[in-house]
């Protein structure tokens, strides 16, 4: 079962071939400037050289479906339905907060929340199991204050993702951790891809669309007079 997994909805541009749980390749980049348009076909192309196969031999396409960038999503959904349509194969669809959370599963956390920066004192964020990775609340784009999480006060938390730094400075948690060095990868997609893929969770290719959470708000440009 050989997959390509495509996440773009942060900083990190990341791509990888799995076969079954195997991690053949992966190729990724954390750039301030977001460079999902100019990157990730070039890390698809170098994922497939690196795994010594072709995209003949891909069983699957696993995107990280977001929230995040919203043009970073676009980006990472239109090269995904692309291959499927065109190589005839199943998409599947992958929460982008999961892939923060699945390398940190079982290391003694009560709960380990996810947060990807949004704007202001935003983040895009929802709260796991820290030993199953069951998720305990639903994905919310959550403007933070003080009271924010108040519930978990008293439990061991992990606040993983670059939305921690904010956090560190608006809920200090008494017994919580920050890692605010952390981005959705590819690399952590590969098991909740081949539980979907043997479950045949896939996604209609027509009408799918990625996890944006929020609406887009374009720059009005203002037009000047002559």
């Amino acid at each position: 079962m050989k997959i390509l997994h495509i996440e773009t909805s942060s900083k990190n541009c990341s791509v990888a071939i799995s076969d079954n749980e195997s991690l053949l390749c992966l190729c990724q980049e954390v750039s301030e400037n977001y460079k999902q348009s100019e990157s990730l076909h070039t890390f698809i192309q170098w994922a497939l050289e690196g795994a010594e196969i072709q995209l003949n031999d891909l069983d699957a396409v696993a995107l990280g479906i977001g929230p995040g960038s919203y043009t970073g999503l676009r980006i990472g959904a239109a090269s995904a339905k692309g291959f499927c349509f065109g190589l005839n194969l199943p998409l599947i669809s992958i929460n982008s907060l999961e892939s923060m959370v699945a390398p940190y599963l079982n290391q003694g956390f009560d709960f380990i929340i996810p947060m990807i920066d949004a704007r202001r004192m935003e983040v895009y964020t929802a709260v796991y199991d820290g030993s199953t990775g069951e998720m305990i609340a639903e994905t919310e784009a959550k403007i933070l204050d003080e009271n924010s999480f108040a519930a978990y006060r008293n439990s061991k938390v992990l606040f993983v993702g670059d939305g921690a730094a904010k956090a560190e400075t608006i809920v200090p948690l008494p017994m919580a951790v920050y890692e605010s060095a952390v981005y959705p990868s590819s690399e952590f997609m590969v098991k909740k891809a081949i539980q979907k893929f043997n479950s045949q969770d896939f996604e209609d290719i027509a009408y799918f669309e990625p996890f944006y959470l929020k609406d887009f708000h374009g720059v009005k440009i203002k037009k000047s007079e002559d």
